[in-house]
């Protein structure tokens, strides 16, 4: 589905619930990565869910680092909003914009694949 991903593991709980703790490995700016992650709110009523990062290579430059993922359903179309929270280890770490490249392009390759 997604070649950025190389693969998901879960550590902690269920998939799909609260609490439950996850690592995904994956390919970002040409380097394998992890990242080990929480998943701390779901709700399905307004399809939100919310990681928050708690190891791997993002909190080498990052103190904390979080995401939520948003659906909207407008009819047969789906809006997908990712909201990326985060704070820098100092002022010399970049912004995250090539992580949120690396989610455009994401969410570019689900899309595509559900489309087929």
């Amino acid at each position: 589905m997604c070649d950025k991903i190389q693969n998901v593991d879960i550590h902690e709980g269920e998939w799909g619930t609260v609490g439950s703790v996850i690592s995904w490995y994956f390919i970002h700016d040409g380097k394998e990565k992890v990242a080990k992650d929480i998943i701390e709110a779901i709700d399905e009523e307004n399809k939100m869910v919310k990681f928050k990062v708690i190891g791997g290579d993002i909190l080498e430059e990052y103190k904390s680092f979080s995401f939520t993922i948003h659906v909207e359903t407008k009819g047969e179309n789906n809006l997908v909003t990712w909201i990326i929270e985060y704070e820098k280890k100092n002022a010399n770490v970049p912004d995250p914009h090539t992580y949120m490249e690396f989610i455009l392009n994401m969410s570019k390759d689900i899309e595509t694949h559900h489309l087929n």
